[in-house]
């Protein structure tokens, strides 16, 4: 099918799982900053939004007088089927 990801089932490897697997866990996404201060690299992010098992989304903040950017990671619907394969698998 057209409209169905072309990876939808690669197999993903033990960082991309791992990533994968904290996405999950966070229905409204996470901050970009918070996964690279537990290690998570940023060329593992990149790979998964441009795999199509991720999203990344700029959503504004307040703070004090001013607005703050924070860039927010979500794990997309492709990336749960990967996700599912691979736990229900291993």
């Amino acid at each position: 099918m057209a409209t169905e990801p072309e990876n939808q089932n690669q197999s993903v490897g033990r960082k991309h799982r791992h990533v994968l697997k904290a996405l999950a866990m966070a229905p409204h996404g996470c901050d970009v900053n918070v996964l690279l201060t537990k290690g998570v690299k940023l060329e593992a992010m990149a790979e998964l939004v441009r795999g199509g098992l991720a999203t990344v989304e700029l959503q504004s903040m307040a703070e004090r007088d001013s607005n703050v950017q924070i860039a927010c990671i979500r794990i997309t619907s492709a990336g749960l089927c990967v996700l599912e394969g691979v736990v229900g698998s291993g």
